[in-house]
């Protein structure tokens, strides 16, 4: 599941988001019907899940899948040395200084470059980050909801979820991806060819996705309707949260 626009809404800055007990109390008690086949799939690193999240055990894949832990605790990282780290968060500021509004989030092997100005400048945006890649080949562009990242080339969340599905508790199993971006398309993409289900959060056209939910609050009721379809019981305070499902 990715994580801002799917399970939590957006706020004007990454770093403000908090992650309410009925959701955690929700993933929680999905992950254990599920026998631990539960996994975050955000942009954000893994770190920063784990802060929101308050330490779960659960499998993540951080930054588009250039971080991933599997659900044993085993980690892949896909590293940048100090240098080439240097290199790209100079070339992300510089480009940003061009642009007013820019907001460059460091995410150590990628930056995100945000768009925070009323008058969104994201063609203006593409434009400098595609020129920018033209000195950096070995980096590629990732647009997403009013941002775009600069991360090194050959992973996407579609490979992630992949790479997910080649362990347990994720393999043999029917893979359900639920999110809202253009960066989710990839994951889509993966739950599709695994004959999975793929659900896109919102109203972003046009999408891989076979079903859609409106926003964060029907994920997290439709994911309580399943919880009730695998026998698991929650507090009173969920009630009537069974009624939205995917389509």
């Amino acid at each position: 599941m990715d994580v801002d626009g799917s399970l939590i809404d957006f706020v004007d800055r990454p770093d403000q988001v908090q992650v309410g007990q009925d959701l955690l109390d929700i993933l929680h008690r999905a992950c254990g019907a599920l026998g631990g086949a539960l996994a975050l799939v955000s942009g954000r690193p893994i770190e920063d899940l784990m802060r929101l999240f308050h330490q779960p055990a659960w499998a993540m894949a951080g930054i588009h899948g250039l971080q991933l832990r599997h659900a044993d605790g085993a980690r892949r990282d896909i590293e940048l040395d100090h240098a080439e780290r240097q290199r790209l968060r100079h070339a992300a500021d510089a480009l940003a200084s061009q642009i007013p509004g820019i907001v460059v989030e460091d995410k150590g092997i990628a930056v995100a470059l945000h768009d925070r100005r009323s008058d969104p400048a994201m063609p203006l945006l593409s434009e400098a980050v595609d020129a920018l890649l033209l000195e950096l080949p070995d980096y590629e562009a990732q647009p997403g909801h009013r941002v775009i990242e600069i991360k090194p080339a050959g992973m996407d969340k579609g490979r992630a979820v992949a790479e997910l599905l080649q362990r347990a508790p994720f393999q043999g199993r029917v893979p359900v991806y639920v999110g809202d971006d253009f960066t989710d398309e990839h994951g889509f993409a993966t739950a599709n060819l695994e004959n999975g289900i793929s659900v896109r959060v919102g109203s972003r056209e046009p999408t891989l996705a076979q079903y859609t939910l409106a926003g964060p609050a029907a994920v997290q009721a439709w994911l309580i309707h399943v919880l009730n379809a695998l026998g698991v019981t929650l507090h009173d305070r969920f009630d009537g949260g069974n009624r939205v499902r995917p389509g």
